[in-house]
């Protein structure tokens, strides 16, 4: 039970951070620019004060190269929302994040069995569809720099392999990329636009779904396999969605709909607890 209430808290706040900043980026004056900087500077404050209270030694093992490819992915993540619903953000971030870490691997020399190549082009196949021209395609630019984003954090998350402690590390990944992110947000200065609602929902994406949402994750990993954590990501763009059409009144065309269930089906052959198990 402890295992079920961790993971699904954890899969609550990724999927609330999509809820939390279309919000604020549609309901709210808040700009993206300044919604990255708040994000991430309430990330860093309560990952520190995590860190500190769990140990004496302050966060210092922040990489300067995880944190550029973090705010890349927070800076892209909040630009493409201003045009983006909730449910085709997820599904573009998610898909772009997987595939990116599974052509990592092939990259790397790791073998893929038949039926795993069958899912790895039908993700594929999947999220070219969605960007394919036509009146159910998301515009193209946002939908691009979710894509990006979504290598952005493919690129963080394999860079965390390894890195020890993890809520450490991310602490100290989260503080350096709230300096260029605060920094951008005092350079333009002049056009920033926010409000108490846009700050308040800017806040709760880096103190709740991202600084805690993190922690409550790294816990559960300690309860579940990783081939079991895998799989269970999918949901996020499945809670996404609901999030979406009951909390912001999105549509779910048929596009979206037939689009992710290639890309999340495919990603499930890739990614299956059952193509773990040994012969």
């Amino acid at each position: 039970m402890k295992a079920v209430l961790l993971v699904s808290l954890a899969l609550t706040a990724f999927a609330a951070n999509s809820v939390l900043t279309r919000l604020a980026l549609v309901e709210t004056a808040i700009d993206p620019i300044s919604f990255t900087a708040v994000r991430l500077a309430s990330g860093a404050l309560v990952l520190a004060l995590i860190v500190g209270i769990r140990s004496s030694t302050p966060a210092g093992q922040g990489s300067l190269a995880s944190a550029l490819a973090l705010f890349a992915y927070a800076l892209c993540f909040s630009l493409a929302y201003v045009f983006l619903t909730a449910a085709t953000g997820a599904l573009l971030l998610f898909g772009a994040v997987q595939i990116s870490m599974i052509a990592w691997s092939l990259i790397r020399g790791e073998r893929l069995a038949g039926s795993a190549w069958l899912g790895f082009a039908l993700a594929l196949a999947g999220l070219v569809w969605l960007l394919l021209p036509g009146l159910a395609r998301p515009p193209l630019m946002p939908a691009l720099l979710m894509v990006a984003a979504g290598v952005a954090w493919a690129i963080y998350t394999l860079r965390a392999r390894g890195a020890g402690d993890p809520t450490r590390a991310t602490a100290g990944n989260f503080l350096i990329a709230a300096l260029p992110a605060i920094g951008l947000a005092l350079c333009r200065w002049s056009w920033a636009e926010w409000d108490g609602a846009g700050l308040a929902l800017a806040m709760a994406s880096g103190a709740l779904a991202s600084g805690l949402g993190y922690v409550v994750w790294y816990a559960a990993l300690g309860y579940i396999r990783t081939s079991t954590a895998a799989v269970a990501q999918l949901l996020v763009p499945v809670l996404t969605a609901v999030a979406g059409v009951i909390l912001l009144a999105e549509p779910l065309g048929l596009r979206l709909i037939g689009a992710g269930a290639i890309i999340l089906g495919g990603i499930l052959l890739v990614i299956a607890p059952w193509r773990r198990r040994p012969s």
